[in-house]
């Protein structure tokens, strides 16, 4: 049985290299693929090195696009994905690699970024 998995954040070099990652993995059915900055890009466009992934259309970054996959890879700027990732609910494994839960103490986060703590 295959996990479906999908990648917000796709056009992005975290991104592009998580689904470098699936793109190897046999047991992995890559689903839906965002970018915001390059919705309705393919990813070819913006990912040349993905050619087994390039006719495929990137959309908006949305809760309803990320919805019915296993897992969900978030490779957004700082401060974007703790709003999705509260939207997936609890039955989605969500992985972060951008830096909104990377930090333990919630008052470091002003030092590093400089903003409110976005993972609160």
């Amino acid at each position: 049985m295959a996990i479906r998995a999908a990648v917000a954040g796709a056009s992005g070099y975290a991104g592009g290299e998580v689904l470098r990652l699936l793109l190897g993995h046999p047991r992995v059915e890559i689903g839906a693929l965002t970018g915001n900055s390059s919705a309705g890009r393919t990813l070819g466009e913006v990912q040349p090195h993905l050619p087994a992934l390039a006719e495929r259309v990137l959309q908006e970054t949305s809760a309803d696009a990320l919805a019915g996959h296993d897992v969900v890879f978030l490779a957004l700027p700082h401060g974007q994905s703790a709003a999705i990732a509260e939207q997936l609910g609890p039955d989605v494994l969500v992985i972060d690699c951008g830096a909104d839960f990377r930090l333990r103490d919630a008052g470091e986060w002003v030092r590093f970024y400089g903003s409110p703590h976005a993972g609160t």
